[in-house]
């Protein structure tokens, strides 16, 4: 045995105290990076999210500054589309056939992979890519779903490239079930428990066409450092970590947008129709439960809304109830509210205010102006632009 039985506490505070370990793989456009070096980190979505791309992307960033990267591919993708991937992303054929900076795999069996980690521990690749998660599992006979068969691998497998000094990024599926779908990926928990990097979650906001780009929103499921999440607005039970960019021409192929201060993350946003009736009632449900049953809707789906309500507290007027029992509010109650300086009325497709001074309901859905989600611009209810 090399190593101390004990760790030295003495030796490691006799010099300066090491900062925090920071993300650095994937910078987004504010300089702050997605993932962990020297870490196991997960990428999960949904299918045709972006989760590749975006992996692929951290393999395109190292090698442009003489990095060692390396692709596991279980997924079935191919040599072909992987390696186009990555030019299309910036790589060059120079970069690319150099055996010595990147280098491609499709794992045939267990044994397989263990002689390719085996030897990552020698080459020591900055990036290593593991796509999928789930088709690593059964080169080895083990479950997605026990969590002593996905220990062991992570164990024998997994765990000793990020050792070795790699960022490693493990791409995974997301549940199929509405409450599994909250909690991450598929399987057992387990999974998220051995992340010791960050947890991403993808998914799609403009789908990814070939020729034409595409853009995800990724989220923090897990910062085990908090050096992601330290950087983003709070407020969301995933914040936003940013928004992954594919461009389909220039000289720039891909970009993660930072998200502005207090921007929300937009997959915690109820739908437009959960949020209207949540408003609508009155008194507004103080617990989860209480929602779920007045609206009638899953219990994710009352959290979600009653959460968002509460966000928008400071925005809302109180108005009073015509009906006592069902609580249901009678929007010609609704008080007036001044208007914003700068608005004009208008017809058409946009709203039309009660006269130039003071406004209450939109005229093509009648909910009260105050009560309104505007997001992007438009009514919850009728979709009708406002006039700003």
């Amino acid at each position: 045995m090399n190593q101390p039985l004990y760790f030295d506490v003495a030796k490691f505070l006799s010099g300066k105290m090491p900062p925090a370990p920071q993300p650095v793989a994937v910078q987004c456009d504010d300089g702050i990076g997605l993932f962990y070096a020297n870490q196991v980190n997960l990428i999960f979505g949904d299918p045709e999210s972006g989760k590749t791309w975006l992996a692929l992307a951290a393999v395109v960033e190292s090698l442009a500054v003489g990095r060692r990267c390396i692709v596991i591919d279980l997924d079935h993708n191919g040599a072909a589309a992987t390696i186009r991937r990555l030019y299309d992303l910036g790589a060059t054929p120079e970069q690319l056939s150099n055996p010595d900076l990147f280098r491609y795999v499709e794992p045939e069996d267990g044994p397989h992979l263990n002689a390719i980690v085996a030897d990552l521990k020698q080459w020591k690749p900055a990036v290593v890519v593991v796509d999928s998660l789930g088709e690593v599992l059964p080169l080895y006979g083990a479950s997605s779903n026990s969590p002593d068969d996905f220990t062991r691998v992570h164990t024998n497998v997994i765990k000793p490239m990020a050792t070795a000094g790699a960022c490693v990024l493990l791409i995974d599926h997301l549940a199929k079930g509405a409450e599994s779908r909250q909690m991450g990926s598929t399987g057992t928990a387990a999974k998220k428990r051995a992340v010791g990097g960050v947890s991403i979650r993808v998914k799609v906001a403009d789908q990814f066409t070939p020729g034409k780009g595409g853009s995800a929103h990724l989220s923090i499921s897990k910062d085990r450092h908090g050096g992601l999440r330290e950087h983003r607005p709070t407020g969301d039970k995933e914040p936003l970590a940013g928004t992954f960019r594919l461009y389909p021409e220039g000289p720039k192929r891909w970009a993660v947008i930072a998200p502005q201060d207090g921007q929300r993350n937009p997959s915690e946003a109820p739908p437009a129709d959960d949020q209207a009736a949540i408003l609508a009632l009155d008194p507004p449900p103080e617990t989860v439960r209480e929602a779920r049953e007045r609206l009638g809707i899953r219990q994710d789906r009352a959290a979600a809304a009653l959460k968002w309500l509460k966000a928008q507290n400071s925005n809302v007027t109180s108005l009073p109830s015509s009906d006592p029992v069902t609580g249901n509010r009678d929007v010609s109650s609704a008080l007036p509210v001044t208007r914003p300086q700068g608005t004009v009325t208008g017809n058409d497709t946009k709203h039309t205010y009660a006269d130039a001074d003071k406004w209450t309901d939109c005229t093509s859905c009648h909910i009260p102006f105050e009560s309104h989600n505007l997001t992007g611009g438009k009514c919850s209810k009728c979709q009708k632009k406002e006039v700003a």
